[in-house]
């Protein structure tokens, strides 16, 4: 939905987009602040620091933890670098409008959405490491044939859709890669906290996510 109606927003007012997205950031908080209430089961007495079990993890003699937060960083690394100019990429390279890119990754998303409830099911039924591995490999070989397929193949309209406007050749490649990213992503969270206790999921996903979002900084 961001990125499908912020590019049509964009269209309309380059501003826009980042003006409803703060407003919508205000709201949900608001709304988690008002209406969400935290049953005191779930409060934690005891509290966890981060620093520490990142040191516990590096000296544990199962380095299986440890090594799967590196893999975590290196995929979103390569992920985010990709999305984070994909946009300059549809301008530059494809000759196509700054809103066409946003558009695009809309397609990626859309697959990922659509995917995700059959990703985890794939993950749980068949193992959460093979299906990421599958994951890993189909997002490479979509990117590569990105990177192999001339522009005009790439840029040439092959049908057009309601809300998603026009698919072309290149939205093949990105519904393929959010499938991948699907596989990848909604099995990489809840393969991490597998690895712990039930009083230190909360830590174990500040770690998940102390990595993957490294990796969103450096990546671009």
């Amino acid at each position: 939905i961001a990125f499908l109606a912020g590019s049509a927003m964009y269209e309309i007012n380059p501003a826009l987009p980042f003006w409803v997205g703060s407003g919508l950031v205000i709201l949900a908080a608001l709304m988690v602040f008002l209406f969400v209430k935290e049953p005191e089961e779930f409060v934690q007495t005891e509290r966890y620091n981060i620093i520490s079990s990142l040191v516990e993890v590096s000296k544990d003699k199962d380095k299986s933890t440890f090594r799967l937060l590196f893999a975590i960083f290196f995929w979103f690394l390569g992920y985010t670098a990709i999305e984070a100019f994909f946009t300059l990429y549809a301008q530059n390279h494809l000759g196509l409008a700054e809103a066409d890119g946003s558009r695009l990754l809309g397609h990626l998303s859309l697959l990922f959405v659509l995917f995700a409830i059959p990703s985890g099911l794939i993950g749980g039924n068949f193992g959460r490491r093979g299906t990421i591995s599958v994951g890993i490999i189909l997002l490479a070989a979509a990117i590569f044939g990105i990177s192999l397929t001339p522009v005009a193949t790439l840029t040439n309209v092959l049908t057009k859709l309601p809300v998603l406007g026009e698919i072309l050749g290149i939205s093949i490649f990105l519904m393929v890669a959010g499938i991948a990213w699907s596989l990848i992503n909604i099995n990489s969270l809840p393969m991490v906290v597998d690895m712990t206790s039930i009083e230190r999921i909360g830590t174990f996903t500040g770690l998940y996510y102390l990595f993957s979002t490294l990796s969103a900084i450096l990546g671009p």
